[in-house]
């Protein structure tokens, strides 16, 4: 995992704790292209970080009961990392 594409999902992951979001009002968000969180997101989902609810456009995301009861060691991880 390369290192910027490892901070633009962690970035994702920790906009998603606070709310839902779709793709693109996560690109607005984050000020991020649109085709490259759509491509987080595919990842995030892949490997159970995220989960989608709904078709195309309308596809939202939440974060995974997994990744809920894990996100306070992410959030620690995150820090160390000096993203917060």
């Amino acid at each position: 995992m390369g290192t910027r594409g490892g901070l633009n999902r962690g970035k994702i992951i920790k906009t998603l704790h606070k709310r839902p979001y779709n793709a693109n009002n996560l690109s607005e968000k984050l000020k991020l292209n649109y085709r490259t969180v759509t491509h987080h997101l595919k990842i995030l989902e892949k490997n159970k970080v995220v989960n989608s609810v709904g078709e195309k456009y309308g596809k939202v995301y939440i974060l995974s009961d997994n990744m809920e009861k894990n996100y306070t060691e992410f959030n620690n991880i995150w820090k160390q990392l000096g993203e917060d």
